[in-house]
């Protein structure tokens, strides 16, 4: 299927590993430019070179990176002194913290709130307008399976991204929505990516028990029986950013291999 996308510019966030490099990489294999963003220059330019050889060479696709912390004022300035104009921009940051909410104060919460909340909202501030001027435009907010059901030591994830899902809930259903701009989110569950590599680690360690147990436990509490895989995550980003899609906005689309076990 031609997503009807080749030739658009986009801004992934989180893009040089796991999940946003795998929204990357797709995006980059159906010819879109893409602006690349992640905090650690080293991975950042691995990333974006192995992007080049494997994906744009083929595609069409123009690959550019820049090594900034996008949940701050000064990287959000460098990324727009490199370009201003997106037609899809794929938010991303890495989790806060899990923890008993007794332990977190204030400045905790206002971090997490800054990275997965408020970052996003000023992105969307920033480029909505002009894709609704163009009359196209895709924004894709990476969020957490954690919106649909809630983690209890994952209290600072919970109310942030929760609070991002319902101020995209509502401008989704404003009037960009008939000027061709979308508004989604992807909720993913258990990914094979670093952070899951984290917090196994930490399980394991915290209950004497291999790696291995642990993943198998989990995988086995899954009904597809395995993680995820960031490329399979980026396919379904790249299905949201394009064309045929333009009638999705507004949803909260949850990747987890079925472990929610709720009818809605």
């Amino acid at each position: 299927m031609d997503l009807g996308i080749k030739g658009t510019w986009a801004l992934v966030c989180g893009a040089s590993k796991g999940l946003g490099h795998g929204c990357a990489q797709a995006l980059v294999a159906e010819g879109v430019n893409v602006l690349m963003v992640a905090r650690g220059a080293p991975a950042l330019e691995e990333a974006a070179a192995h992007l080049r050889t494997r994906y744009a060479d083929a595609s069409g696709a123009q690959v550019l990176c820049c090594a900034q912390d996008i949940t701050t004022a000064a990287g959000r300035a460098a990324v727009w002194a490199l370009r201003t104009d997106f037609d899809i921009v794929v938010t991303n940051a890495g989790g806060p913290p899990p923890g008993d909410f007794r332990d977190w104060d204030r400045e905790a919460w206002i971090q997490a709130l800054d990275a997965n909340m408020l970052t996003p909202i000023e992105l969307i501030k920033a480029t909505v307008d002009g894709m609704a001027a163009r009359g196209f435009g895709r924004i894709v907010n990476i969020t957490s399976s954690a919106v649909k059901s809630p983690i209890d030591i994952l209290g600072l994830s919970n109310g942030a991204r929760s609070g991002l899902t319902g101020f995209v809930a509502g401008v989704a259903r404003s009037s960009l929505a008939a000027r061709g701009v979308t508004l989604n989110n992807l909720l993913p569950g258990k990914f094979d990516t670093d952070r899951i590599a984290a917090t196994v680690g930490a399980t394991a360690a915290r209950t004497g028990r291999s790696v291995d147990e642990v993943r198998q436990q989990q995988q086995a509490h899954i009904p597809v029986g395995r993680y995820g895989t960031p490329a399979e995550f980026g396919q379904v980003c790249a299905f949201l950013c394009s064309r045929q899609a333009g009638y999705i906005t507004g949803q909260n689309v949850l990747l987890d291999g079925g472990a929610f076990g709720g009818t809605f």
